[in-house]
């Protein structure tokens, strides 16, 4: 078995955290939403193109709440 190595596109992973990330229904819960902060924090981070978030509703940004995680990041 070969060992070819894949890349993805940053631009795409970022995309589908954002989806993610904005999600309302049940099964996005602040747990999941984490995991997806987590991820793409560490690719942004990474490969030098953390450019910050910003809360989807400012009204809703308590820290370990659904809402703090319903983020989009630039």
């Amino acid at each position: 078995m070969s060992n070819k190595r894949k890349t993805i596109n940053v631009k795409f992973m970022l995309d589908n955290a954002n989806d993610q990330l904005s999600r309302t229904d049940d099964f996005a819960t602040p747990e999941f939403k984490k995991g997806i902060v987590a991820m793409i924090e560490r690719i942004l981070l990474t490969s030098d193109n953390y450019n910050g978030f910003r809360f989807l509703n400012n009204s809703d940004t308590e820290f370990g709440t659904n809402g703090y995680y319903t983020r989009i990041y630039n």
